[in-house]
């Protein structure tokens, strides 16, 4: 079990498949006659699977509606979902606590054609001594939705301020924070992902347009874009910064987004059966015995049934580096003692392009080390045992080890 060292294959896959200039593109349509700011008929918005519809480019979208002169929509916003299907009750999870208990764990958000800000929200608690309360932001503000606006103090040193915080979420539609935060922690920011994630679009978007000077005479719902040409497209960023960001901060949700992608561009359909399908056919096309051993679950190595050998990864980093584009998955690595996940890193310090993967029971690390005669040696190590995390001084020394190829004989 590789755990997030997964996304290697995923990010390669799609920059060969997919190429280094592909889009994703999210369709807007108006259907009806405007006047005098007037929509007088639907908003349609169709999700093809886009990684990257934070609040910030979803605000863009609503603001492009509102220069095609609407301000006011007499009947609904329908969400065109059906781009990406679900897989069978035996393989999906069936809620985000699926996989370990942790619900409100952001990286625990399952895939969505139409992704809007991750279905997360992020709250900011601010200490005030003098009133012995925590002051309490929360973005993005959801309709029908209350947010506790402050939370008490508590004396003693930051510590777990999360677990102090006892966040009760028994009532989706009141979020509050039953404990305490500590005044010793500063100004800290929690991202939690919503416990009602079916109705998280429908709360942002109502919402949003409101604050935006908005009106809605409808409602947000579920339904099927028109088949004639949009009124527009939103396009996100291009493929390399999304691998990037899957790699440089092991983004689970977005290696999803992707994975699926690959399903529905190259495979015919948005399902976990179609995306598999194109990662069984690449891995046996490339790389043969080692390839074709491989068994994909999903995408982001947040899985228990991911399974791939040493040999593949090396393989799969050796064909990486002769590519057109191996400066664009080089670049996503994280950078040993500079970035991403291994800022904090002493190992190789500025040397190694590194992603990590780290699950219950497993440790893994692959990717590039420059070494001090300037060669550069593709590294991997996998480690599955129960005292898995002890294996990291081992990882440690290895990248050291590499990285110092000028030995004496």
């Amino acid at each position: 079990n590789p755990a997030s060292v997964m996304k290697l294959l995923t990010t390669q896959a799609a920059l060969e498949l997919l190429g280094p200039g592909y889009r994703w593109a999210t369709p807007v349509w108006l259907t009806g006659p405007r006047a005098g700011g007037v929509l007088d008929g639907e908003l349609v918005i169709q999700g093809l699977g886009d990684p990257t519809l934070v609040l910030e480019r979803v605000w863009l979208l609503l603001r492009r509606v509102q220069q095609q002169g609407v301000r006011h929509i007499r009947g609904d916003i329908v969400l065109d979902r059906r781009a990406f299907e679900p897989g069978s009750a035996e393989e999906a999870p069936l809620s985000p606590a699926d996989f370990d208990g942790e619900a409100l764990r952001p990286y625990n958000v399952q895939a969505d054609a139409l992704l809007l800000n991750y279905k997360s929200i992020a709250f900011t608690f601010h200490p005030d001594a003098a009133t012995g309360q925590a002051i309490v932001t929360a973005e993005p503000r959801l309709a029908d939705v209350q947010m506790q606006e402050a939370v008490p103090l508590a004396a003693g040193p930051c510590g777990d301020w999360r677990a102090q915080l006892q966040p009760d979420v028994s009532n989706t539609a009141r979020w509050r924070f039953a404990g305490r935060f500590p005044l010793a922690c500063g100004d800290k920011t929690w991202m939690l992902a919503a416990p009602d994630p079916a109705r998280y679009n429908a709360r942002l978007l109502s919402a949003l347009w409101a604050e935006m000077g908005g009106s809605l005479a409808g409602q947000v719902r579920d339904g099927v874009a028109p088949a004639a040409p949009a009124s527009f497209e939103l396009s996100s960023r291009p493929l390399p910064e999304v691998v990037r960001d899957i790699n440089k901060f092991s983004n689970n949700v977005m290696a999803q987004q992707l994975f699926l992608t690959l399903g529905r561009v190259q495979g015919g359909a948005g399902s976990p059966a179609a995306a598999r399908e194109v990662m069984r056919r690449w891995l046996e096309t490339n790389f043969g015995v080692a390839g074709a051993a491989a068994v994909v679950d999903n995408g982001s190595g947040l899985s228990r049934h991911n399974r791939v050998s040493a040999e593949l990864l090396a393989l799969l980093l050796q064909r990486a580096w002769a590519q057109p584009t191996m400066p664009e998955l080089l670049s996503s690595l994280p950078l040993a003692g500079v970035d991403g996940t291994l800022q904090r890193s002493a190992a190789g310090r500025g040397r190694a392009h590194l992603k990590t993967g780290s699950l219950r029971d497993v440790a893994a690390v692959a990717g590039v080390v420059l070494g001090d005669s300037g060669r550069r040696y593709v590294l991997v190590a996998i480690v599955n045992h129960t005292n898995a995390g002890a294996a990291r001084a081992a990882f440690d020394a290895l990248v050291e080890w590499t990285a110092d190829d000028r030995r004496p004989e």
